[in-house]
């Protein structure tokens, strides 16, 4: 797992969980932490990816913002 993996958190849509740099398997009868090194590494690889994502996103709305900000009047 890379240093600039969270140490926890819910995968967004996914029934895993990051807890303290473990993921775990959440269902309804419980949770079950996940051991397979293949596994976590995909599913390690997939959350950066998705936080780069959703930092890639929140960047758009900035600049989309600041030029809103230069350009009151929007579209000509």
């Amino acid at each position: 797992m890379s240093a600039s993996t969270p140490q926890q958190g819910r995968l967004a849509h996914a029934p895993v969980v990051l807890r303290g740099g473990q993921w775990w398997l959440d269902g309804g009868a419980g949770s079950v932490p996940a051991s397979d090194p293949a596994f976590t590494a995909a599913l390690a690889d997939f959350a950066l990816s998705m936080a780069a994502a959703d930092q890639a996103v929140a960047n758009l709305l900035i600049r989309q913002d600041e030029a809103s900000a230069v350009d009151p009047g929007g579209w000509r």
